[in-house]
């Protein structure tokens, strides 16, 4: 079990650390709402670009469907001790007219471009609008670190 007393880091730490996580880690749930289907969470690989998430998934998913349909969404990187949730709108890009640099970055990182395959696929990218981080409870005072698209801390 994880220690949960923690001392409680600065917006401009957090903010570094989070940008740090969004660099590194490979999976974040993504959470969509269809307005007669209601809730759908996924966990997905994602790369982030230093401005927006990207996630690339089936193009008759539920997830796509749900974006056309209502494009706020919800993303959650998968630790529920170091919370990083961040909110926006995502927008669709077809496997044809997907940015290549964006592509290319996910291929590289995960080492399958799903441009390649048989089926369509369909590239999100997800600029947030709100980030909060927090680690433990110490640290729910102050945890919206990006409001409005900007941060509270700009990163250095």
């Amino acid at each position: 079990m994880q220690n949960t007393r923690t001392v409680p880091r600065s917006v401009a730490a957090r903010t570094r650390e989070t940008l740090t996580r969004l660099a590194t880690e490979r999976d974040i749930w993504l959470a969509t709402a269809h307005p007669e289907h209601g809730p759908h969470q996924v966990p997905l690989w994602f790369s982030w670009d230093g401005q927006a998430v990207w996630v690339c998934t089936g193009a008759a998913s539920a997830t796509v469907r749900n974006v056309r349909a209502e494009p706020r969404v919800r993303l959650a990187l998968p630790d529920s001790f170091d919370v990083v949730l961040l909110l926006g709108e995502a927008r669709c890009f077809s496997d044809q007219d997907v940015p290549a640099q964006a592509a290319d970055r996910f291929a590289e990182k995960f080492g399958w471009d799903p441009r390649a395959e048989d089926d369509a696929f369909v590239y999100l990218r997800v600029v947030p609008r709100t980030v909060r981080a927090w680690r433990g409870e110490s640290e729910l005072s102050g945890r919206v670190i990006m409001r409005e698209g900007a941060w509270s801390a700009p990163p250095s």
